[in-house]
């Protein structure tokens, strides 16, 4: 049995109205699924708009963040789907939240279903030096 896991994309600028959860079967503990997330959060920039000639990755807004991550994550049948907003109590052991802070910084909480308790929050790159850097794969 996998370890279970939510990841609800939240968009500040619409009164912290979930947009959408992914749903993840297995590996969705904070040093699996919480790491890869982080370091695809870090690898790009949050914009309002996108400037002709953009050569890094950028997210516009929060809609276009959450198809990035689900793009990023999904590599044909099963393993991923998408939930509706507000989708909870299905067997998930953590749950992550991706918003803005109200500078536009891209942050994640962390809540461990079991414990009962928020165990992270803050930026990706702090979640990375909390859980450490994903492990390449021969």
């Amino acid at each position: 049995m996998g370890t279970r896991s939510l990841t609800a994309f939240i968009n500040k600028a619409r009164e912290s109205q979930e947009i959408c959860v992914m749903y993840r079967q297995y590996d969705g503990y904070p040093e699996g699924h919480g790491l890869q997330l982080a370091e695809f959060l870090s690898s790009g920039k949050m914009v309002n708009g996108i400037s002709v000639g953009e050569t890094e990755l950028v997210f516009n807004g929060m809609g276009c963040l959450a198809a990035q991550v689900i793009s990023y994550f999904k590599e044909g049948p099963g393993g991923f789907y998408i939930e509706p907003a507000g989708t909870r109590d299905v067997g998930e052991e953590y749950i992550y939240k991706v918003y803005t802070n109200d500078n536009g910084q891209l942050m994640m909480r962390c809540f461990d279903v079991w414990k009962g308790r928020t165990i992270f929050v803050g930026t990706p790159e702090k979640f990375i030096a909390k859980y450490g850097k994903v492990k390449e794969t021969a």
